[in-house]
């Protein structure tokens, strides 16, 4: 990807690098589907840094254009959901409108409509820079990666175990207790609430398993050896539940749990397929062959579950 890269013209390296990238996905050299250029690749290739690279992804995958898939890289989104991206942007522009109407119509200028949303907006970030949030969940292996998925705007959110709630004098309860927000989803809310003892506003979540887990285990042959390789029987049981649910129950499917490296193998061996968690990938990759299919299951927040975690944490603290 050939990307002039101009240092000293007054526009961010980052907005260069995300512009050209439109225009070559606009030109189809890159199309829906397709994956782009690695951060590091690309970062070598333009003589700036990963992290100029890392904000132009972010950027791009903001408004649509881009999806990252863990473990995986950064593709081009199809039409259908730029669309979606286009029509939020579109109902935000009426509201927006409706509020320029509202400060008009109360004796205000447009300017000063504008200097105060920009006040509000500087509080709100503010709001979300020092909010505390911990994110509640079964199993290790879910916890740390859905909460780095819940992050946005400069907000950091602690993963917890649940186990880890069992001794009232663990780091786990001091998170807890300075938290603002505490977050789970909606299968752990009632175990949640009854540990805090309802003292505590508990956010819950929905959790979707990714579509494109589900089309590839869709695609594995009735007649096929199929395993499933994760850390916990929490893990297990959600993807048995979220398989029965997409009708996908007639695959005979064997659990596999233990941390030893030898069972691994050996029970790695005897499958033509491999459905595991995203902790254990590398871990079973490294005993797999060619001949097999290794198909990684990520449950994600659904997107009515982010943006209500979005609005929550705004209005958590009061400036």
């Amino acid at each position: 990807m050939a990307i002039p890269v101009i240092r000293k013209n007054g526009i961010p390296l980052y907005i260069q690098v995300k512009d050209k990238i439109i225009a070559d996905i606009r030109d189809r050299v890159y199309r829906p589907g397709e994956q782009l250029p690695t951060e590091r690749i690309l970062s070598e290739d333009l003589g700036v840094s990963r992290n100029t690279v890392s904000q132009a992804y972010q950027s791009l995958e903001t408004e649509g254009i881009v999806a990252s898939r863990q473990g995986r890289g950064t593709f081009v989104t199809d039409y259908d959901d730029r669309q979606r991206m286009t029509n939020r942007r579109d109902l935000l522009s009426r509201v927006v409108d409706v509020a320029l109407e509202e400060g008009l119509q109360l004796g205000f200028s447009l300017d000063e409509v504008l200097e105060l949303t920009t006040l509000r907006v500087r509080q709100k970030t503010a709001i979300l820079h020092k909010a505390r949030i911990v994110f509640l969940e079964c199993n290790r292996e879910q916890v740390e990666y859905l909460s780095r998925k819940l992050e946005f705007g400069g907000v950091h959110i602690d993963p917890v175990v649940l186990d880890d709630l069992r001794d009232r004098n663990s780091p786990a309860w001091s998170a807890i207790r300075s938290a603002d927000l505490v977050v789970t989803t909606f299968f752990h809310y009632d175990q949640v609430q009854g540990l805090l003892e309802h003292s505590r506003e508990v956010l819950a979540i929905a959790l979707d398993p990714e579509l494109e887990t589900i089309v590839q285990i869709a695609r594995i042959p009735l007649d096929q050896k199929v395993g499933l390789v994760c850390r916990s029987e929490n893990f297990a049981g959600k993807v048995m539940s979220a398989l029965a649910q997409a009708g996908l129950d007639s695959l005979r499917i064997q659990s596999f749990i233990e941390p030893d490296a030898r069972s691994l193998a050996s029970f790695v061996k005897t499958l033509d397929a491999v459905v595991v968690s995203p902790g254990r990938r590398r871990e079973v990759e490294a005993h797999c062959s060619q001949r097999q299919s290794v198909i990684e299951f990520v449950f994600r927040p659904d997107v009515a579950s982010a943006n209500l975690l979005r609005a929550a944490v705004a209005t958590v603290r009061r400036v």
